[in-house]
């Protein structure tokens, strides 16, 4: 796993071997929101729309959005408003403004109900479209605003004059005549290139014509962050950190997968793989104390992170590997033939890989074991925090039986330490692995009983070759 591209089968994996963990941690989340969202009472946003005539540059319309939020225009609002303990400082974090297409400033407040935001909103357009057009001069001066119209009709006249004037004039008879239209033509020129400079002024001073489009519409729903937000946040916050947290931890694990690792770590060499019929995940027993419990409540005593098993064949061709392995084991050990089977503590496939050896090495009565001339097998389940082996009696050695990827290279060398330690060699080394079986058995040989799970070989029964 920890070598492995991360895909959607894993976290497939994770939901389904820790579903109530998984359940658990996201109630927690949640719960954690609903807590946040007691922290910060509900909040209601409301908005208006103000309308800027005329042609507007993009900077002069970000200069309008900082206008609009200025303190001038929130203290003015705060005091029109006379809300108890609100001050400007305290609004200026409430109220916002935004440029729009179309020469549009969006003015929004933020309150704790939808008529105060109504009432903040309405108040702060109010003050910004008044101090805008104070800025302008048009508040203090009313008359300003008819003196360009004014202005433009005199030069209007007076260019009716000078036509008026240039036509009565000599029509260039004498030299006079001449340089009278002539000067007279240059002031009717200038008198309309004044007339066009104040037709583009007239537009910039128009500019503090500002259009409200409507009072602020009271809000229906409260602004985000809502607390069923909060509290969807917090289930996923949480749910996404446990499925984060199981991918870290089984990318840095060091759990031996490959079966050169496994031998070397054991000092051994392979002898073969078996293939062991998936079953419902048993759950080990619940121990003692309430934290074993909680283990097995939360479904922490289940490994996830094994691969999906393979299909296998049918009954016929996973007992031939057993047989196969007994006749290796018949034809590589020395007489007496007797071995003692190791099989970590907790490894319920190899525990059942071991057990089905032993049947079909003639270990355990089975009418249907017909092949003999194996070793007499001795199954002993070995604790990995602290292994210990039984000393060595008439023994041949010992053979490991174990599932890939579910021990670490420490626990193994600390299994083929305590076998060296009663003076056991280890001889050999299988691995046993899940496959799905097929509905389908063999006609020309019916499954053996099930043998117990890390079944004791009598020492009197199955007969050494």
């Amino acid at each position: 796993m920890s070598d492995d591209t991360i895909r959607l089968a894993t976290i497939g994996r994770i939901i389904r071997g820790r579903w109530r963990l998984l359940t658990v941690l996201a109630v927690v989340g949640a719960l954690v929101g609903y807590g946040a969202s007691l922290l910060f009472p509900p909040s209601f946003t409301a908005s208006a729309s103000v309308l800027l005539p005329g042609q507007w540059e993009e900077r002069e319309l970000l200069t309008q959005v900082d206008v609009a939020t200025s303190s001038t225009v929130v203290d003015r609002a705060a005091a029109a408003l006379g809300w108890a303990g609100v001050s400007g400082s305290e609004l200026r974090d409430r109220v916002g403004a935004k440029a729009a297409d179309g020469n549009i400033i969006t003015v929004s407040g933020t309150a704790d109900t939808p008529e105060r935001a109504q009432r903040l909103t309405d108040q702060m357009v109010h003050q910004f479209v008044t101090f805008a057009a104070r800025m302008a001069g048009e508040s203090a001066d009313p008359e300003a605003a008819a003196r360009p119209e004014a202005l433009r009709q005199t030069v209007v006249q007076t260019s009716r004059r000078i036509t008026e004037l240039a036509e009565a004039a000599d029509p260039g008879r004498t030299v006079e005549g001449v340089q009278t239209r002539t000067e007279l033509a240059k002031l009717r020129t200038a008198l309309q290139e004044a007339l066009n400079k104040l037709d583009q002024a007239t537009p910039a001073a128009n500019k503090a014509n500002m259009v409200v489009m409507g009072p602020a519409t009271r809000p229906a729903g409260e602004a985000p962050p809502t607390r069923t937000q909060l509290i969807a946040a917090g289930a996923l916050l949480f749910f996404l950190l446990a499925v984060i947290g199981h991918l870290t931890a089984a990318r840095r694990g060091h759990r031996l997968r490959a079966a050169p690792e496994i031998a070397a770590a054991l000092g051994s060499t392979l002898l073969g793989t078996v293939d062991v019929p998936e079953e419902r995940p048993a759950r080990r027993p619940a121990g003692r104390g309430r934290w074993a419990r909680i283990r097995a409540l939360l479904d922490l005593d289940v490994r996830w992170d094994t691969p999906a098993p393979q299909t296998s064949g049918d009954e016929a061709s996973r007992q031939l590997r057993y047989r196969r392995l007994c006749a290796r084991l018949r034809d590589e050990l020395p007489a007496p033939r007797r071995l003692l089977v190791v099989v970590p503590d907790g490894d319920e496939i190899a525990g059942r890989a071991a057990g089905q050896l032993a049947v079909e090495a003639g270990g355990a009565p089975s009418p249907s074991s017909s092949y003999r001339g194996c070793p007499v097998l001795r199954t002993v389940a070995v604790s990995v925090d602290r292994p210990m082996v039984p000393d060595r009696d008439d023994e041949s050695g010992v053979l490991v039986v174990l599932s890939a990827g579910s021990w670490t290279a420490s626990e193994l060398t600390g299994i083929a330490e305590a076998c060296a330690d009663a003076q056991h060699e280890v001889v050999g080394i299988v691995l046993a692995g899940p496959v799905r079986a097929r509905p389908t058995r063999s006609a020309d040989r019916p499954r053996p009983a099930a043998a117990p799970v890390l079944a004791v070989a009598d020492d009197a029964t199955g007969g050494a070759a």
